[in-house]
């Protein structure tokens, strides 16, 4: 699996914005928020989000 902070085509917070004219993603962050993702390291994002509805059973198996 690609690294989180590179797949937002993947995360439930990457959304169109016909305004915008493109995807956006819908997390509000503020300044300090927005450098801490960007000097991570490559962690990945700590707001990805993905509805995985097999991760519940997946865990039980």
């Amino acid at each position: 699996m690609k690294d989180k902070l590179t797949s937002c085509e993947s995360c439930n917070n990457y959304e169109y914005d016909e305004q915008a004219g493109g995807y956006i993603c819908l997390i509000e962050m503020d300044e300090d928020e927005i450098y801490r993702l960007g000097d991570r390291g490559g962690r990945g994002c700590p707001f990805y989000h993905v509805n995985d509805e097999y991760s519940i059973v997946r865990k039980q198996n």
